[in-house]
């Protein structure tokens, strides 16, 4: 009672219907103020306060890890190459020494006087978006267009049967072996997968191989052009064995699998070419009518743009980003480069085989450095079974399609050279940073396919690739004193040729009179280098006058000398001098 007469004092002259309502209204009122908005979330997650300090201090020690390593690494190829140990492969040296770093880690974790666990790990995201997209363009933006547009056939049968034939071996073999429990079981789609990640192969000591061998220069660009087609080949088909796994094959026959694997393999294959050569293309024709030549700065940030940006552009609408870039930088070297100023040109070559250089430096450090990094299962009879069906699945590659060439080639592709061609299938970064992106469970199959890569990785690099030398002295004695006598070192360094230029001349260095008269009225041209003499090089690339050449070979001569001037002076130079190179 005395509760009502308290509320009747707070709300005077109303009935017990306008009370209710006005409690109501009340109560909703009180209750307005009590819920404050929710904060809008933020656009990008934000860590603050001691979160923040220890995500900052993890992140500065990971730099100074890695710098540190590549450091290191940068060292160890120039004792290579200053005492002349060129029989010795860099990625050998460099996998050997992230072993023992690995090592020295392990035992200064065991001691507790510091814990480097998290920095000495190998990231597959960080691989495929930072790493492996510098190392691809610049295997495409050097290349030497003339033997590999003239081969182009037999490159692809090389790069794509001969891939996939590696990889259905190797798949189907562990796959029939898990069947009859010989070794751990995998599903289809997961061995297929293991297959074609484990089929990409490192060219260098092949290169080296036949350069110290005086092979053809045919036959050396069949093998370098089939290397570098092959790594991403390899990659379209891990992801296409994915993409099969992600989706529920449950109620699809086994050709119908086959059927909409090959589907997605040819789309992602020539979708992700034609975006590539679109996109180089692209940049051929606005460098070609937007004269940037005057600022080299501005030219080389459009190329960098434009180098990267296949890249992004296929991945984001689900085609092969490795192989955009691939084919962009084949068609920007062939066209885009020569649009450039000679500045340019130059600051672009020696750029991209720095960066090239470093993240396949970092790539193999951190690959002899993952041997400590991450819990392994080791299954011997898995290691040495998939070792045997690399090994023969590279001989089924390489042996029966040689031979099918020899049927249409004028240079024979001799038993030797087969023979130098599969022993020298070496394995490299890519099947390692690929097992770790494997999307597999448990986390006993994944630690076993990354753990047997591993293996597998280090034993085509260690002990094929180390054994190259006395490979060359065994093959033929003749060869040998030919080597001899001319003088000529066995060089499986990459570092100490990468000052290279690409070509020596260009058509567009041509004047129009010059070009009709050496090229478009050539009665040998056929097929593609027709084609591209006659309407594609012209349409693509601007056509120099006598007084563009005159002006860019004294541009040329006139930077050389304040170079050089510069270097000779070093730190007496004066002011005025390096305001003048400014």
């Amino acid at each position: 009672m005395g509760e009502k007469m308290a509320e009747e004092e707070r709300f005077p002259n109303t009935t017990h219907e306008g009370l209710l309502n006005v409690t109501l209204h009340t109560t909703l009122v009180v209750t307005t103020k009590l819920v404050l908005p929710t904060p809008a979330k933020p656009i990008l997650p934000v860590q603050t306060g001691e979160q923040a300090q220890q995500e900052e201090q993890s992140s500065g020690m990971t730099i100074f890890f890695s710098l540190l390593v590549l450091a290191i690494c940068i060292i160890l190829v120039h004792l290579l190459i200053r005492y002349r140990l060129h029989f010795l492969p860099e990625s050998v040296a460099v996998v050997s020494l992230g072993i023992l770093m690995g090592a020295v880690i392990k035992i200064i974790e065991f001691k507790k006087l510091a814990n480097w666990k998290e920095e000495e790990m190998f990231r597959p995201n960080m691989f495929f978006l930072l790493l492996l997209p510098p190392i691809i363009f610049e295997s495409g933006y050097s290349l030497h267009k003339g033997n590999f547009f003239q081969n182009i056939g037999s490159i692809t049968l090389f790069a794509v049967f001969g891939t996939a034939i590696s990889a259905f071996i190797v798949g189907g073999g562990i796959y029939f072996l898990g069947q009859a429990d010989v070794i751990s079981k995998l599903n289809m789609t997961d061995s297929f997968a293991f297959g074609s990640l484990i089929s990409a192969v490192d060219p260098v000591a092949t290169i080296a191989i036949f350069n110290a061998l005086h092979v053809d220069p045919v036959l050396n660009m069949l093998v370098f052009g089939e290397s570098i087609l092959n790594d991403a080949v390899s990659i379209v088909l891990t992801n296409t064995a994915e993409g099969l796994t992600r989706k529920n094959m449950s109620d699809v026959s086994g050709w119908q699998t086959f059927l909409q694997a090959l589907g997605y393999f040819l789309k992602m294959f020539f979708g992700s070419a034609a975006l590539g050569t679109l996109t180089g293309l692209i940049s051929a024709l606005v460098l070609k009518h937007i004269d940037l030549r005057k600022t080299p700065s501005l030219e080389f940030g459009m190329m960098i743009i434009f180098a990267y940006l296949p890249y992004g552009l296929a991945e984001g609408i689900s085609l092969s980003g490795i192989m955009a870039i691939l084919f962009s930088g084949i068609v920007m070297s062939h066209y885009t480069h020569h649009n450039l100023s000679p500045v340019t040109q130059i600051l672009m070559q020696q750029t991209l085989r720095t960066v090239a250089f470093l993240c396949e430096t970092c790539v193999f450090a951190f690959l002899g450095l993952s041997i400590f990094s991450f819990p392994h299962k080791f299954e011997i009879s898995f290691v040495i079974w998939c070792i045997v069906l690399v090994l023969f699945g590279r001989a089924v590659n390489i042996f029966p399609l040689s031979y099918l060439l020899n049927f249409f080639r004028d240079h024979k592709i001799t038993p030797k050279m087969m023979f130098i061609m599969w022993f020298s299938g070496l394995r490299g970064a890519i099947p390692y940073a690929l097992s770790l992106h494997l999307d597999l469970e448990p986390m006993e199959k994944r630690q076993l396919i990354g753990t047997t890569t591993i293996i597998i990785v280090l034993f085509t690099i260690l002990l094929l690739g180390g054994s190259t030398m006395p490979l060359i002295r065994l093959m033929d004695i003749e060869d040998a004193k030919a080597r001899r006598r001319s003088k000529k070192d066995v060089n499986l360094s990459k570092t100490e040729k990468m000052g290279n230029t690409i070509e020596a001349e260009h058509l567009s260095e041509l004047t129009e009179e010059e070009y009709e008269a050496h090229y478009i009225r050539r009665q040998d041209l056929k097929g593609f280098m027709w084609l591209d003499v006659k309407y594609l090089n012209p349409f693509f690339t601007r056509r120099l006058t006598q007084e563009d050449l005159h002006h860019g070979r004294i541009q040329m001569k006139t930077l050389t000398n304040k170079w050089y001037e510069e270097v000779r002076q070093g730190p007496s130079g004066s002011e005025d001098d390096e305001q003048e190179l400014l």
